[in-house]
C-alpha cells in the first residue's frame, strides 16, 4: 500500500471530519479562516483513490518573502497513528510524502502536533503528589517526574519512530510549556456517567463553590455573536490580572463565525451576578470532543464563585450532547505551590477528571539556514 498526499477541497475535508469521532478542532478547515497572517491548505492521504487521512496545514510565510514558509499542522493531522487501521503501514510512510509535499510549497520546516497521548495521571494521584510536596520540600516537583496510572505503549513507539526519522522537539521550558500547543492538559471523562455520578466526582471545594454561586443568584446563560462584545472585556481584564497579551475583540468574532459557519461548534456563556457580566467562557464541540477554549472572570465577583458555575454548565451542555470527553485544555508540568501556574493546575484538577501527556509538537527541518533566521525573527519580534 503506498500513500500520497495531495491538496482536498474543503468539502471533502469536513466530509472526513463528519465520520469520525473527534478531530481537534485546530485541524477544522474552517480553522484556516481564524488565523489572519497564516494561509491555510487542507491535505488527504490517499491509497490509490480512497482518502484515509487528513490534516490542516497552515504556512506562515517569511516577512516579505512570501515564496517561504513554516508549515504547521496543530495537533495534526489526523492519520493512523497508532496504526490501528492499517497495522501493516510503518509510520514513515504515512509522514514522508507529507514532508515531500510541505517542500513543493515552498516550506522550510514542518512543525506538527501528533494528538497521541503518552501517560496519565488520575486526579488522586495528582493530589496525593502535591500533597507529597506538601510535607516534602525535595519530592518531584514536576508531573512529569511523578509515577502515570497509564502509558501508552503505542504512543511510546510514535515517539521512537519520530526521533528514528529525523524530528527533533523542543526541550519543554521550566513550567513544561515547550510548545506551542499544550502538551499536558486536564480532561473529564464523560461517557457511561451520569450527571449526578460526574458531580460526585468533582472535590469538595468544586462542589461547594457550584452550590455558592447558585445561592449567590449567579445566572448563566448561552450568549451569541454580540455577545463577544461583552466577553471581551472581562477577557481583557482577566489578561492585564493574570500577565497575559489579550487577543482584540475582531479575533474572536472570527472564531465564532468560522466555526459557527458549517455547523455550531463554538458556543459562548455568560455568568450574570447582579445585573452584570461576571464571567464568560467558550466552548468548542467538534464530534463527540469538546474544549474548554477561553475563560475571563472579574476579581469583583471572585467570591461568588461564577467561574465554577460556568464550568458545570458547559459540562452539563456537552454531556446533553453526547461528547464522551469534556477537555479543561493545558496545565502546567508543577506541582510546586510558590509556581505563579500552580493555581491553574489545583483548579482543574478539582473537576477529578486527569491529567494526560501528549507527545507534544515535532520540526522536521528542509533548510536549515531559513529555520535558524527565522526563529531569529520570531525572537526579536517577541
Amino acid at each position: 500500500m503506498t500513500l500520497t498526499v495531495r491538496i482536498i477541497t474543503r468539502e471533502q475535508h469536513l466530509a472526513w471530519v463528519s465520520t469520525r469521532p473527534a478531530v481537534s478542532f485546530l485541524q477544522l478547515p474552517e480553522w484556516a479562516d481564524v488565523k489572519a497572517g497564516w494561509r491555510g491548505q487542507s491535505l488527504g492521504w490517499f491509497s490509490g483513490s480512497q482518502l484515509v487521512g487528513t490534516g490542516l496545514v497552515l504556512y506562515r510565510p517569511v516577512p516579505r518573502l512570501p515564496q517561504r514558509s513554516l508549515a504547521y499542522l496543530p495537533e495534526g493531522p489526523d492519520i493512523d497513528w497508532l496504526r490501528e487501521e492499517h497495522p501493516g503501514l510503518p509510520l514513515e510512510d504515512w509522514l514522508r510524502p507529507l514532508v515531500a509535499h510541505c517542500r513543493s510549497q515552498g516550506a522550510f520546516q514542518v512543525k506538527m502536533g501528533p494528538p497521541v497521548a503518552l501517560r496519565r495521571w488520575d486526579a488522586a494521584s495528582v493530589k496525593a503528589a502535591i500533597a507529597r510536596r506538601d510535607d516534602d520540600p525535595s519530592a518531584p516537583d514536576r508531573l512529569s517526574e511523578v509515577q502515570a496510572d497509564w502509558h501508552s505503549r503505542g504512543g511510546a513507539q510514535v515517539v521512537e519512530r519520530l526521533r528514528s526519522a529525523g524530528w527533533h522537539q523542543e526541550p519543554a521550558t521550566g513550567a513544561g510549556f515547550g510548545d506551542v500547543q499544550p502538551r499536558y492538559v486536564f480532561q473529564v471523562p464523560l461517557a457511561d456517567r451520569s450527571l449526578d455520578e460526574i458531580f460526585a466526582g468533582f472535590n469538595q471545594l468544586w462542589r461547594r463553590n457550584i452550590r455558592k454561586a447558585e445561592k449567590a443568584g449567579v445566572s448563566v446563560s448561552e450568549g451569541t455573536r454580540e455577545d463577544l462584545a461583552a466577553f471581551h472585556p472581562v477577557y481583557v481584564e482577566t489578561a492585564h490580572r493574570d500577565h497575559f497579551t489579550p487577543r482584540g475583540l475582531p479575533y474572536f468574532e472570527r472564531m465564532w463565525d468560522a466555526l459557527n459557519a458549517e455547523e455550531k461548534r463554538l458556543s459562548l456563556y455568560l455568568a450574570h451576578h447582579d445585573g452584570h457580566v461576571a464571567a464568560a467562557t467558550l466552548m468548542v464541540r467538534v464530534g463527540t470532543h469538546a474544549w474548554y477554549s477561553y475563560g475571563a472572570s472579574t476579581t469583583a465577583d471572585r467570591d461568588v464563585r461564577p467561574s465554577n458555575a460556568l464550568q458545570w454548565r458547559m459540562i452539563s451542555d456537552a454531556h446533553a450532547a453526547g461528547c464522551t470527553v469534556y477537555d479543561l485544555r493545558g496545565i502546567a508540568d508543577t506541582l510546586d505551590p510558590s509556581n505563579h501556574l500552580f493555581g491553574l493546575v489545583q483548579f482543574k484538577v478539582g473537576t477529578g477528571g486527569f491529567a494526560q501527556e501528549y507527545a507534544g509538537e515535532w520540526d522536521y527541518v528542509l533548510r536549515p539556514l531559513w529555520a535558524k533566521g527565522f526563529r531569529a525573527y520570531l525572537a526579536r519580534k517577541g
